[in-house]
């Protein structure tokens, strides 16, 4: 198979990441016989920098292209009080609406060479498993009209929430999709007590359980939802919801994965003829410039998306495994940053990817 892949590394320690997510591509793509086909294109302040916008013409023409786009990070100091339309997560927020990728899939594992690196009880997150499916085209980053006016006592600020039925509807066959394929449960995440919004949520996902018969589903509010990330980790195995709540759910998991470093994300959107979904691939991890170029990030989260870009865009399960199998490999033998807390010297972003890339090449002269 040949796989057409965009890499958009990013600003700060993106472009370190995505560095090693490429060593590992190489791998994979040598060991089970693919042909590889990289581009990179700018994104986020890095574009800002060069092009004056944080989606330029070009990446966007490029993503459309190709099969399947790989991301590092986005984010610069230096834009902090820039205007929103210069902005490098205005950048984000654009290829997202241009390759129309609607939910987004988090996948938050407990490993058991990471247990002690949680701040939670090792009882409480071991065994943790569940993939947090956030609509990511709606809601309140979306909704217009927006913006801030007026000035002194009489200045204001507006966002609106908004979802349409379809909106809902598609995410929810998504989520419960994936659910038939592994516990099949999902929970469904709203504000039914406060926001129409929600309201509207809950009832269409409920319309939406009912083709799915298989898979159980339960509802619950946002607050206690974050609660019970924390308290009953394992009581969950896919959780459904809308774009704001997710955004924050999805960092909480953080906490029971170690490190946010860890998390790899994948984005998706409707399927191509080849039945292959377009996807948009990332960690979940922001840029870091504080660590930016010291060789100190940990990659795993970004060599994760990869393993995710694989079997969703290409349905190359086999290849996904084998990727999830190196970097337990790599936990289990403690070469690891310093992030994941080691008991020895931390490990650079480069000997991660290196130790990554040597897992692989032993279960393919295995295999």
């Amino acid at each position: 198979m040949n796989l057409n892949i965009l890499l958009l590394p990013g600003d700060g320690i993106g472009v370190e990441v995505t560095r090693e997510a490429v060593k590992v591509l190489r791998q994979v793509a040598s060991a089970f016989k693919h042909e590889l086909t990289l581009s990179e294109g700018l994104l986020g302040g890095i574009a800002i920098q060069k092009t004056g916008v944080p989606f330029p013409d070009e990446t966007r023409e490029l993503a459309l292209k190709t099969d399947a786009t790989l991301l590092g990070a986005v984010g610069l100091p230096e834009f902090d009080n820039a205007p929103p339309e210069k902005r490098p997560e205005r950048g984000l927020l654009g290829i997202r609406k241009a390759l129309g990728v609607y939910a987004n899939l988090r996948p938050v594992r407990s490993y058991k060479a990471l247990i002690n690196s949680s701040p939670l009880k090792n009882e409480l997150v071991d065994g943790t498993d569940m993939i947090i499916v956030r609509e990511l085209t709606g809601g309140l980053y979306y909704g217009t009209p927006r913006g801030i006016s007026g000035s002194g006592a009489e200045e204001r600020a507006v966002n609106t929430m908004i979802y349409t039925r379809p909106e809902i509807e598609r995410v929810a066959h998504m989520a419960f999709q994936l659910a038939g394929k592994r516990r099949k449960k999902v929970t469904s995440v709203d504000k039914s007590n406060v926001l129409e919004n929600s309201q509207l949520w809950r009832r269409v996902v409920t319309e939406i359980a009912a083709r799915y018969p298989d898979v159980t589903l339960d509802h619950i509010l946002v607050d206690n939802c974050a609660m019970q990330l924390v308290l009953q980790p394992r009581r969950f195995d896919v959780v459904l919801t809308e774009n704001m709540f997710g955004d924050i759910l999805s960092d909480e998991g953080a906490v029971l994965a170690g490190s946010i470093g860890m998390l790899p994300s994948a984005s998706i959107g409707d399927k191509r003829p080849s039945g292959a979904w377009v996807g948009l691939y990332e960690p979940v991890h922001g840029s870091a410039p504080d660590i930016a170029g010291k060789n100190k990030a940990n990659p795993l989260g970004a060599i994760g998306s990869v393993a995710a870009l694989l079997e969703y865009s290409f349905g190359l399960t086999e290849e996904a495994r084998a990727v999830y199998g190196a970097i337990e490999n790599v936990l289990n033998a403690g070469r690891v940053t310093a992030d994941l807390k080691p008991a020895g010297t931390p490990a650079s972003t480069s000997e991660v990817g290196d130790a990554v890339c040597e897992a692989l090449s032993a279960h393919a002269a295995i295999a």
